[in-house]
This record gives structure tokens, sequence and C-alpha cells, in this order.
């Protein structure tokens, strides 16, 4: 006992950490983005909410689609499970803190051998009867160089990881629903706009046939409004094949069967503006992002891995002990004299392996290499998707009005071709030309506005998601699989441990 309390007191004493202890790397950062944001040095914020931001666009159908997508997606629940799977590594490792205490009764029929060396003749004797041997095991390593602790501090840190991922992938699959569904609203607009040019173009063939018929005008006349009304008709069956592969894209998002998964038509405003991001927006949205924080949580993790690594180069101590009750007789088993015990520490000295630690540690050093390599490059990205989206809103602004004028000149131009045509005093190909202008015109129009609010989203996306500020947000409340293991099963078996205890009250 004496010597199991020298050790212990050793131990408390000599509680030394191996291994770098984590230091966030300095990053070089601008003072302000080519918009004018101001910026500061980066500090992952990722347990900062990023809110409904899909909202800013007032869309009911929107903020369904992304409620559905929030509960049934597959792939983040994938994400969910991995947490799990990561969150269940860092109970394994915490549980290195303490000892380990295994009851291991064993009843057996035996006969020993009457030959069997020893250190005193047997004379003949043997044992041939049954044997009842009711063992505790007991094994605790004491954590001299802090190996156990650093094996803690990599798997939460993993669990970090794991955890920020899964509002990497969140915010990736609702910016992902919101992009397509702007989308298929941009679509929408381009279906109404070609169905409009049909029947102005039925109309003008109307027109140019009733000229022929009175003899003043031409069949060439006519051939030529007949093309029209047919290639404006073709235009939709390869915009309603663009929309049907989104919608299908949708239903993959929002867990949905593609064959049952609909959205009603609904044209996007020509010309209406995105929502603006918040201009007062504080300076660490970027810092949000969680593809920084995850690449973080994982340079942290590598770093705890060398204090592993390194430790396995120094003895290690491990107290052993088994205590029970042995008899051949079950009737004094538990008798006092059937007692047995040993205690003791087991030190473990590193002398030679080949290489293998060295090499063990030679890999941990080069994952946080590419750990660090890895984030600075998020880092990197960060800033360049942020300053793509900045200058994609603010580039497609200045086109949007500039296609404004061209649109109002390309409408100007096909009444006064129409109106000189019915007149007689223009040939039918300048109703052509400034019809084929102004549903060109129409038509970019209806793909800029859709761009725009895109960009918006990418811009959304690159900050982080949402501007908000609040407490640490939960893991995301998805729907149940009724055959999930780790949910069915976990409700089962505390369903029994309640009705269990409710037995005992």
């Amino acid at each position: 006992m004496r010597l199991l309390l020298s050790i212990l007191l050793f131990a408390s004493a000599a509680r030394a950490q191996i291994g770098p202890d984590f230091m966030k790397p300095t990053t070089d950062v601008p003072t302000k983005y080519k918009g004018a944001t101001v910026w500061r040095e980066s500090s992952p914020l990722d347990n900062a909410p990023k809110g409904a931001w899909w909202k800013v666009f007032k869309d009911e159908k929107l903020n369904s689609l992304m409620e559905r997508a929030t509960a049934e997606n597959h792939e983040l629940k994938a994400a969910i499970a991995r947490f799990d799977q990561a969150r269940g590594t860092a109970r394994i490792a915490r549980g290195n803190f303490f000892p380990a205490v295994t009851l291991n009764p064993v009843v057996t029929y035996q006969g020993t051998s009457a030959n069997m060396p020893s250190a005193f003749d047997l004379g003949g004797l043997r044992y041939k009867d049954m044997s009842y041997d009711v063992p505790i095991d007991f094994s605790y390593e004491v954590d001299l160089w802090g190996k156990v602790r650093r094996e803690v501090e990599s798997a939460r840190a993993g669990t970090a990881a794991a955890f920020v991922s899964i509002h990497q992938i969140l915010l990736g699959i609702h910016a992902d629903v919101a992009s397509n569904y702007f989308r298929i609203r941009s679509l929408d607009s381009e279906l109404a706009i070609l169905r409009e040019a049909v029947g102005w173009r039925k109309q003008a063939y109307d027109i140019a046939a009733a000229r022929v018929k009175a003899g003043a005008g031409s069949d060439l006349e006519l051939q030529q409004a007949t093309t029209e009304v047919a290639t404006a008709e073709a235009g939709i069956p390869a915009l309603q094949i663009q929309r049907d592969q989104l919608e299908n894209a949708i239903a993959i998002l929002v867990g949905a069967n593609a064959a049952t998964f609909k959205i009603k038509t609904n044209a996007l405003t020509t010309n209406a503006s995105p929502p603006r991001v918040p201009s007062g927006a504080p300076s660490d949205l970027l810092e949000r992002r969680p593809d920084v924080a995850k690449a973080e949580r994982l340079l942290a993790s590598s770093c705890a891995k060398i204090g592993v690594a390194k430790a396995a180069f120094f003895p290690s101590v491990r107290l052993i002990g088994n205590a029970g009750y042995l008899s051949g007789d079950l009737s004094n088993l538990f008798d006092t004299a059937s007692q047995k015990w040993t205690i003791g520490p087991s030190i473990s000295v590193p002398i030679f392996a080949g290489g293998k630690r060295r090499g063990l540690l030679e890999r941990v050093r080069a994952e946080y290499d590419e750990s660090l390599a890895n984030y600075r490059q998020a880092i990197l990205g960060a800033f360049a998707e942020v300053e793509n989206s900045l200058s994609a809103m603010r580039n497609l602004a200045t086109e949007q009005e500039a296609l404004n004028r061209a649109t109002d000149s390309a409408h100007k131009a096909a009444e006064i071709a129409k109106t000189r045509y019915e007149a007689g005093t223009s040939p039918y190909l300048d109703v052509i030309e400034a019809n084929r202008t102004l549903l060109l015109t129409e038509r970019t129009a209806a793909q800029l506005t859709g761009q725009r609010h895109i960009a918006s989203i990418s811009l959304i996306k690159a900050l982080g998601g949402g501007w908000e500020e609040a407490a640490q947000p939960p893991v995301p409340q998805t729907k149940p699989e009724p055959e999930a293991k780790s949910v069915t099963e976990e409700i089962g078996f505390l369903g029994r441990m309640k009705s269990l205890f409710k037995k005992k009250d």
C-alpha cells in the first residue's frame, strides 16, 4: 500500500505534458475588402448562429423548402452521425483518465498433472475437482507525460471539427436549395417571355397571312413568320429540361422522391433587386465560416497528436491489481481464507522498436504541416469567395442598369417596326430583327435577375451564413430515420432503464 501511495504521489507531482501546446497561426489579412469593408484579425466565431438568412428574400415557398432540407436531407443526417462518432471517440479517450475494473468469475472442473513442474516433490498428488474463481482486475495508466491528456485534447478538437462540419454542410445545402430555387424562378420568367413571344409571333403570322391573302404580301413573308413561330416554340422544351433537372436537384436536397416532387411555376419579377446584405454587418462575419473553423479544429487535433507520439519515447507506468476469491468448494468461496490479491506497478521502458516510434512522430508532424497548409488555404479561399461575390453583386447591378435601357429601346423598336410593316412602309425583315432583339434582351434580363439573386446567396454563403449575434447553434433537428440504430436502440434502451427504475421505486 505504501508503494502504491508513493507512486500516486510521484505521478501527481510529475504531471508533465509532452508536445507543443496549440497556438493559432498568425494570419496576414488585409485591412479592408476591395469593397471597403472593414476587416480584423481572424478568429473563427462558428459558435454564432447563421440564422434563417433565406427569410430576407420574403418567399414562403423558399422558407418551406429550407425547413424540409434541414429535416430530411440525408447528407446532413450523415454529418450528424459522424459527429456522434467523433463524440463517442472523445468519450473513449476520456475514459483513459479512469481506472479499468472488471469482474470475471470463472467456474471450471479441472484436473492438475501429478508430474507438473514444482519446487518440491508432489509425490504423485494431483487435484481433480471444481474450481471457483471470482477475480476483480484493476488497471490504471499513470499519465506521467500527458499522453492521455493529449489524446483527449486531440479527440475533443476532432469532435469540434465534426460539429462545425455539420453547419458547413447545412450552409452548403441551404445555399444550393436557394440557388436552384431562384434558377427555377428565373427559368419560369424566361418561359413566360418565350410563351408571350410565341403569341406575338402568331399574331405577326396572322397579319402576314392576311397580307398574302389580300395580295399585299408575299409567300416569303409568310414562311418567315412561320419560321419565327417555330423557332420561339422550340426554345420552350430546352428551358423545360433545365427546369426539370433543377427541380429534381432540389428534390434530392430536401430528401424527396424526384418522381413525386413538384415546384409550382412562379416567375421571378424581371429587374427585381435582390435583398442587400446589411451594410452594418460586423467585420467578423467571415470568421464564422465553418470551413475555416473546421480547418482550425483539425489543426489543433494534429498538434495534440504530436504530444501523443512524443510520449511514446518515455516510460509508461501502469498500476495493476487483482483481488478476489478462489476455492475448490462453493460453500467456503467467500471465506477470509479464500481471499487472494496482488497489486503493484508495471513499468514499460521503450528500448527498441525498429524505428516505429520515430516514424510515427514524423507522420504526425507531417499531418500537422498538412493541416496548417489546409488552414491557410481555407483563409485565402474565404477571402477570394467574398471578393468574387462582392464583385459579382456590384457588376451585375451595373449590367442590369444598362440592360434595362436596352430592353426599353428594344420594346420601342419592335413597336415601330410592327407599325411600319402594317402600314407597308417597311419590310417584314425589320419586324423579325426587332422581335429577335427584344426577345434576346428580355431573356437576358430575366437571366440577369436570377444571377443577381444567386450572387447575393453566394455572398451570404461566403460570409458564413447570416449575421445574427446570439448563442451557440444547436445540432440541426433532423427527422429521425426509423431504421437508424443510434436513434431507435438508444430510445429503446432508455425506455427500458426508466421502466426498471420505476419498478425499483
